[in-house]
């Protein structure tokens, strides 16, 4: 990579731009990073909890769409009751674990409950409330940000001092795709302690946020999800998706099945679920395709598995970028990860960190167009 203000010889291999983004009630500095490729695809990132406020996306009619959820400013991202976490890093833990309590070797660990009885995506003082010393570059594949936090021990309540470091790249395009968001991250410990990182954006891939996601056609490789109670924990099966809502395998509106009478939807209001993923290492997982724009976004990742949200809990009271109002299901979520609630379920894959071992996973988001006949 190049230095971390400098700038390519090539204009082809894309900038990093970095811009002021207001500061947080304690006087800290903001900053928005503008990540970009010509003829490919473009973000824009904060150093406030990593958020991916704008991503850009060329349609089939070859106009720019914004395809992700946010706000303008940097306010409505802090500190907010509810959060619905747009576009932001999720840590220590995405997703719920069970009334804030975990056990690892012998000890018992509470954690702040968020979420009713439960703790959700770090707690309300998570990763995305944090701001992230930020290195722009732009190297081999891209334009890229590298983020890194230092969490302290007893974070929330978690153990151990975590070194996280999170690296966003814009790919260049290849192939037949405008290229994609790729996301790495890589973390250490000093002492046992659990991980289990993403990311949360709001996708709509209709652009600009025109209208909802129940007419976008998604595939998911995944034969098997986690069913949940009615606080949206994992009951600890692991249930095959024939004959339910939740079977994707062959690639369907969003909005098929979302309404019938399954006690599962219903705890949820929708899609709020965790999906076992095939396979192993970086592999393609699934698709999503919105026919009327021609967007497809590719999603690979090294997870096992991963959260599909409808975006149930949107009722139009957020009003995000140019004022608009975010109403139900007006964006999906496909935060690839490890099992909600894993440290209270020794059959999930484990998310157990331990000294001398290094956390890493990649997730990436590439798009493409796709042209339907008669649209």
């Amino acid at each position: 990579m190049t230095g971390p203000h400098d700038q390519p010889a090539d204009p082809a291999a894309g900038s990093v731009t970095a811009r002021p983004w207001g500061a947080t009630a304690e006087g800290v500095e903001l900053h928005l990073y503008d990540l970009a490729v010509p003829g490919g695809i473009a973000a824009t990132i904060s150093d406030l909890g990593g958020i991916v406020t704008h991503l850009h996306v060329p349609g089939a009619d070859g106009l720019v769409g914004d395809v992700v959820l946010g706000h303008d400013e940097p306010g409505p991202y802090l500190g907010r009751a509810e959060s619905p976490y747009f576009g932001a890093l999720i840590g220590r833990y995405g997703n719920r674990i069970r009334a804030g309590r975990f056990n690892l070797d012998g000890h018992e660990y509470t954690l702040a409950t968020n979420n009713g009885p439960n703790a959700l995506h770090g707690g309300p003082g998570g990763f995305d409330q944090q701001v992230w010393t930020a290195r722009p570059a732009v190297g081999e594949d891209g334009p890229a940000l590298e983020l890194r936090l230092v969490s302290p021990d007893g974070d929330e309540g978690y153990p151990g001092t975590l070194d996280v470091t999170v690296t966003y790249t814009v790919t260049r395009p290849t192939g037949g795709d405008l290229g994609g968001l790729r996301i790495e991250y890589v973390a250490t410990t000093d002492a046992p302690t659990v991980v289990n990182l993403t990311n949360h954006s709001y996708f709509n891939l209709v652009g600009d946020a025109s209208r909802d996601v129940l007419g976008h056609e998604l595939t998911l490789h995944a034969d098997q999800f986690t069913p949940v109670d009615d606080t949206l924990i994992p009951t600890g099966e692991l249930r095959d998706v024939t004959g339910t809502p939740f079977d994707f395998r062959a690639g369907r509106a969003v909005g098929d099945l979302i309404d019938d009478a399954d006690v599962q939807l219903a705890y949820g209001g929708g899609y709020d679920h965790n999906l076992v993923l095939r396979g192993e290492g970086l592999r393609v997982v699934g698709e999503v395709h919105e026919p009327r724009s021609g967007r497809v976004m590719e999603v690979r990742t090294t997870e096992p598995g991963v959260q599909f949200y409808s975006g149930n809990f949107l009722d139009g009271s957020i009003r995000g970028k140019r004022g608009r109002a975010y109403g139900p299901r007006w964006a999906l979520c496909l935060e690839t990860q490890h099992f909600p609630d894993s440290p209270n379920h020794p059959n999930f894959p484990s998310t157990v960190l331990r000294p001398g071992e290094t956390y890493r996973s990649r997730t990436e988001y590439v798009f493409s167009v796709r042209t339907t006949k008669g649209s």
